[in-house]
């Protein structure tokens, strides 16, 4: 198997506990509530950011030219895309610009933010790469699976199709592909540590939709 493939198999039950969750569950019957929705779309947009940054950390360590482009237009389109997205999102549901811009990340999503970063510029090139995998990968599988179980006029479709979009599985074949080219050219050792982030990022998607269903916020 591939590096990503065999990532896949190891954390197939995570996969599925993600899929099973209150939130994506919530999300594809359109039973979400709007709080659980809000909470959820500012904590993602101020990931994004964060997300962003650890990209182009990535991209100036690349090994080649394709990779170093590949890698900026994703930062790109996670901070400059992503977000007007979001943006058309919070002016339908009532958050307003200063709104979003009090709101802190939550505990989750520091967390989160915090692991990619730190990993994005602390760990070796191909650790930082693995890391960043889950953000695209499992959101364009839950994407998938929740517009497949969508409910006739859900409010959230349009969220919903988004995520779905065959652009996005696009992207996320690239990143697939970048992967395994790294894996194949590193050690058996590297390769492990590879699967360690990639699992740590996976259990991070699941604590971040889990906590937007919580409506997570710090208790001091």
């Amino acid at each position: 198997m591939t590096f990503t493939q065999e990532a896949w198999a190891r954390n197939s039950a995570l996969f599925q506990a993600t899929l099973e969750m209150p939130f994506n569950r919530e999300l594809a019957d359109g039973t979400l509530s709007i709080e659980r929705f809000r909470h959820y779309m500012i904590q993602d947009a101020h990931y994004l950011v964060a997300f962003g940054r650890a990209l182009a950390v990535a991209a100036a360590r690349a090994d080649d030219s394709d990779t170093v482009v590949q890698l900026a237009a994703a930062a790109q389109e996670a901070v400059v895309g992503e977000r007007e997205l979001h943006n058309g999102f919070m002016k339908q549901h009532g958050v307003t610009p200063e709104q979003f811009a009090a709101t802190p990340l939550s505990p989750t999503a520091e967390h989160y933010t915090s692991y990619l970063l730190a990993t994005a510029w602390g760990e070796p090139w191909p650790v930082a790469m693995a890391a960043l995998l889950p953000c695209f990968w499992i959101y364009a599988e839950v994407g998938r699976d929740i517009h497949a179980r969508s409910k006739p006029g859900n409010p959230w479709q349009a969220w919903v199709d988004t995520y779905a979009a065959e652009e996005f599985h696009e992207a996320v074949a690239r990143m697939r592909d970048t992967l395994d080219r790294i894996a194949a050219t590193t050690t058996p050792a590297m390769r492990e540590r590879m699967h360690a982030a990639y699992t740590q990022a996976a259990r991070l998607e699941w604590m971040f939709w889990d906590a937007a269903y919580r409506l997570e916020a710090w208790p001091v």
